[in-house]
């Protein structure tokens, strides 16, 4: 099998979204080594039925981040809706580090307030009792194990994302790091009993509010995101031929930026949006050029008779990692924009393909081949270590969510194609089934608020 045929298999993986529901989490590993945190349902303070179960939708988050292990409701010692209710004690002999209340209330106009504190465990047990500090000499009433606190007017139709918003406020406030749940997901959605078998389709990383982007009767592949969130690049064969288009996701324009004979394929935007990375065999082999979309400006990267693929950026976008069969088997390599010099990154196992770089420029995320069988891997930069984060054997097309925390990327189980989330450490694994259909080529956002 050749490097096109396995790149497109690497390319092609597969997860499935329902159009109408969350996707399916079942946890396969970690949750042992996560951190015990408590949701507790907000409080509703209007007639009738909660309006949204906004704390479900935070505990999921938290969950799916393999961070933290939110305690059942069924479980909690009490359901307290502000900090003055909470009796610390009881908590922390449940070895609960941080706990969410808040409230929800009606407001003018069908809209409400949701209010929520984020409260430090230990700090409000030690502090239980003592809860009165001398400031400008007058006692006042401390704030120390309060960790965030906040009220806001939202309409009904906001809940989800504003949970979305809960849940990065409390990642970030207790591991230090921004958040990503309020990020989305491309994928390729695949029908062959329809008229048009491809959409191009965009939902947010938990699988809801799913928007159809594009239909096509022939393959699309590859979407990528441009780094402000509001464009997709990605690869089509319409026409009978392939092409790479940008297409804004608000207004649907769409531009053909690459329609040259032979290979159009694989594009990624650099960091500042101001190019794209793409694989063309224009010149004969397949390799890796740069254009400038402004300009229109074309780059040939790479000149081998090997077949270079699967290009992404360096963070500083003064590099480019790629994919190459120039040493007999596919590798990763990295070039360097301004001297063109190249380097080999990659030699443990029998191949390591679509290669993609932390965030934080540390680890090269990519897929492992060992012993026959495909894993998602990480490699460090500085020392060349490689970890194997993923035991299923046919695993593909890693994307990383953009602050680092997590990957999902196309697995097997059970003889059905599905996606897998696997946390950046390895320790915490979901597996996310199939419902209905074939979902291609995941693509993780970047932060799009």
């Amino acid at each position: 099998m050749n490097l096109i045929k396995k790149v497109s298999i690497i390319l092609l993986s597969l997860v499935v979204f329902n159009a109408n529901a969350a996707l399916e989490i079942v946890i396969t590993e970690g949750v042992d080594s996560a951190r015990p945190v408590a949701i507790v349902p907000f409080k509703w303070l209007g007639a009738g039925p909660v309006p949204h179960n906004i704390t479900q939708v935070v505990a999921a988050d938290l969950r799916r981040s393999g961070r933290f292990s939110p305690v059942a409701v069924f479980s909690m010692p009490q359901t307290p809706s502000a900090s003055g209710e909470i009796n610390y004690d009881q908590w922390a002999e449940q070895g609960v580090e941080a706990i969410l209340v808040g409230t929800i209330k009606p407001y003018p106009g069908n809209r409400f307030v949701v209010g929520f504190e984020l409260v430090d465990v230990l700090r409000g047990q030690l502090s239980q009792g003592k809860q009165k500090m001398l400031k400008d000499g007058h006692l006042v009433s401390s704030t120390s194990h309060l960790l965030d606190s906040r009220e806001t007017v939202i309409t009904i139709k906001e809940f989800r994302q504003y949970g979305h918003r809960i849940s990065d406020i409390v990642y970030e406030k207790l591991t230090g790091e921004r958040g990503a749940f309020r990020t989305r997901i491309a994928y390729v959605l695949v029908n062959r009993d329809r008229e048009y078998t491809h959409r191009l389709m965009v939902a947010d990383y938990d699988g809801f509010n799913e928007t159809e982007i594009l239909r096509s009767k022939e393959p699309l592949m590859s979407p990528s995101w441009s780094p402000d969130g509001t464009k997709l690049a990605y690869a089509s064969f319409e026409n009978k031929r392939q092409q790479i288009f940008i297409q804004d996701i608000y207004t649907q324009k769409r531009t053909n930026v690459s329609n040259f004979p032979g290979i159009n394929s694989a594009p990624r935007w650099s960091h500042d949006g101001k190019k794209l990375a793409l694989v063309l065999s224009k010149d004969g082999n397949p390799d890796v050029y740069v254009l400038t979309l402004a300009t229109k400006q074309l780059k040939r990267i790479t000149r081998n008779r090997a077949i270079d693929t699967e290009p992404s950026w360096g963070s500083d976008d003064k590099s480019l990692i790629f994919t190459s069969e120039r040493g007999g088997k596919p590798q990763i390599y990295r070039v360097n924009l301004v001297t063109g010099r190249i380097n080999r990154l990659t030699f443990d196992g029998e191949m390591n393909l679509g290669g993609s770089l932390t965030p934080n420029n540390e680890q090269l995320v990519l897929v492992n081949r060992s012993r026959g069988k495909y894993h998602i891997g990480k490699q460090n930069i500085k020392t060349g270590t490689l970890q194997v984060l993923t035991k299923t054997r046919l695993d593909e097309s890693p994307s990383i969510a953009p602050n680092g925390s997590m990957v999902i990327y196309g697995t097997m189980h059970r003889g059905e194609q599905v996606l897998g989330l696997v946390s950046i450490d390895g320790r915490f694994k979901a597996r996310l089934p199939v419902k209905d259909g074939e979902v291609r080529a995941p693509a993780w956002s970047p932060y799009i608020y």
